[in-house]
């Protein structure tokens, strides 16, 4: 999606606040001895309470109102009785639709006490989106974004997926520009366009580049090695100057 009008960003913000009051929610209630059920219905219940829709189940029918990854899962973890545990990185990602408007949205929560590593890990995909959305602009190319992020991940002794990324969105959970890769890609000659709408979504992991999917339930993204995985993402509008981010608090 591309912004036309003060209309479309003000439909986009509001979309954007309800994602971003889901995750605030949900990751104030991340505790061990909860299930990943529980804490769905939470996200679950902001959405409906101002009348937004859950993305994945609009447009996947995915089993679940949000996506919850544990550990080594990377992302679309599905919402049930798996119990968390103290030590545990709690992936939470929330994407929803209002009034025809889509906005996505994650964090990561490590549940405390967790080792040096997970920390770090937590904390280095943090500062990988901070470091992504501050090389946005319009005009430049979109590989910029993996550029900052995959040099990040390496300050940290951490590595990025290759397989997943960002992607456009905004009449759609899912639209152009497919792939905004969390790695440096030089032949990836698109560029960055002012009022273009996009989600940037650091992976970072302890050592996978790829992920596979589960055969059990069809859906959850594993990392291939059982590397821990974390994952930051905000959806942005893309300007001449700083992006406008619209899933923030």
């Amino acid at each position: 999606m591309t912004v036309d009008s003060e209309k479309d960003l003000e439909g986009l913000k509001r979309a954007g606040r309800v994602v971003g009051l889901a995750l605030k929610a949900m990751a104030a209630q991340v505790r061990p001895g909860m299930t990943t059920q529980a804490l769905d219905a939470i996200g679950d219940q902001v959405l409906r309470s101002h009348g937004a829709r859950s993305a994945p189940q609009l447009v996947y029918r995915f089993p679940g109102a949000t996506c919850i990854s544990i550990n080594n899962e990377a992302a679309h973890g599905i919402p049930g009785e798996r119990v968390i545990q103290a030590g545990d990185l709690v992936n939470l990602d929330v994407s929803a639709e209002l009034e025809g408007y889509f906005a996505d949205a994650a964090l990561t929560v490590a549940v405390p006490p967790v080792d040096p590593i997970r920390h770090n890990l937590v904390h280095c995909a943090r500062q990988a989106l901070k470091k992504a959305i501050s090389v946005v602009r319009a005009g430049q190319p979109i590989h910029v974004i993996g550029k900052a992020i995959e040099e990040q991940a390496a300050r940290c002794g951490f590595t990025t997926l290759m397989d997943l990324g960002g992607h456009g969105v905004g009449r759609s959970i899912h639209e152009e520009p497919h792939q905004v890769a969390c790695f440096y890609n030089p032949h990836d000659k698109r560029l960055l366009l002012e009022g273009m709408v996009l989600t940037i979504e650091p992976f970072l992991t302890t050592g996978a580049r790829s992920v596979y999917t589960d055969k059990q339930n069809g859906w959850t993204l594993k990392t291939l090695d059982g590397s821990l995985s974390a994952q930051f993402e905000h959806t942005l509008v893309v300007t001449k100057g700083q992006p406008v981010i619209i899933t923030t608090l």
